[in-house]
């Protein structure tokens, strides 16, 4: 932010008006909640995306705008006049976050990213033991070292994973799949989008990194049970060996292949790994809990219907 905006904003006896806050990824499942709840504030949106023609975003109330964090000039003119930011990290490595971090540097007084659960704690970017840890760590490094005022928001595994299964339900009443006894705590996104927007309007939340998890501790095989339940239909797991299901992840359109062998080396890693464990955070910050994934699977039930 320039000196010239701060100094009108802190005159005596003016009012600090409402931030606006860019958000990207916006047309993502947690990018349009975060702009959703945003809006109910009352704060001004500004969303970045490649395709805003089709964005679908409230007509009115949200300043689309095209670019990409590939883009930096882009990137750079969506900035002007943004005082904050919601980042949200779509590459697989960290190589475009130095040219972000300094864009976001020059416009913004505060950051809050979208990082991930695979993050360790204690570890530099190049010791995290996942790649995703690998590159999101060092886009946190970055944020923490350009004097920016930053929170992060470590998810847990999101519920949206599950349409990925869409199909097969829509097909049948068996889900096939590895690894079908990896335990997760699934995430509502606005429940994500919900720690971000009090991150993004209140005080309180700089430098801390938030753990986010849902409220239960599921399995694969309960997760289809869940879905299951809430769409009014019995549905069961079918186990596959990983060969047969990297295969059949391969042959799926709207699954990236790239994406296939580390998606099963991590739940190779997640299944010999401790339990894991659920925090309070969405209802520390948020106050009120997170919400089940039953909740989800009944909201986005036509999704699988």
């Amino acid at each position: 932010m320039d000196t010239e905006t701060a100094m009108n904003r802190t005159a005596e006896g003016m009012a600090e008006p409402e931030p606006t806050v860019l958000v990207t990824g916006a047309t993502g499942n947690v990018g349009r909640q975060v702009v959703a709840q945003l809006l109910a504030t009352g704060v001004e949106v500004r969303a970045l995306t490649r395709h805003p023609d089709s964005a679908g975003l409230p007509h009115g109330g949200v300043d689309v705008r095209a670019g990409d964090l590939a883009d930096p000039r882009g990137l750079e003119e969506a900035l002007k006049g943004v005082d904050r930011a919601f980042l949200m990290w779509p590459f697989h490595t960290a190589d475009a976050a130095p040219g972000v971090v300094e864009a976001l540097r020059h416009h913004v007084d505060r950051v809050v990213f979208l990082s991930s659960g695979a993050v360790q704690d204690g570890l530099t970017p190049e010791q995290q033991r996942h790649p995703v840890g690998r590159s999101h760590a060092a886009v946190e490094r970055l944020i923490e070292r350009s004097g920016l005022g930053w929170t992060h928001l470590r998810p847990s595994t999101f519920a949206s994973n599950t349409l990925w299964w869409a199909d097969q339900i829509r097909a049948g009443d068996v889900v096939r799949g590895a690894f079908g006894a990896v335990p997760m705590a699934l995430l509502h996104e606005a429940d994500i989008a919900a720690v971000a927007v009090r991150a993004l309007t209140e005080d309180g939340h700089d430098k801390a990194a938030y753990a986010l998890t849902g409220p239960e501790v599921l399995t694969q095989v309960d997760q289809v049970r869940i879905l299951g339940e809430a769409i009014g239909r019995p549905l069961r797991w079918e186990e596959l060996t990983r060969e047969a299901a990297r295969q059949q992840l391969l042959a799926d359109d709207t699954f990236p292949d790239f994406f296939v062998d580390t998606l099963l080396d991590g739940y190779a890693e997640m299944l010999d790994a401790p339990r894991p464990v659920t925090t309070t955070t969405v209802e520390d910050v948020v106050g009120r809990p997170a919400h089940t994934l039953h909740q989800w699977a009944v909201e986005h039930a036509a999704d699988f219907r």
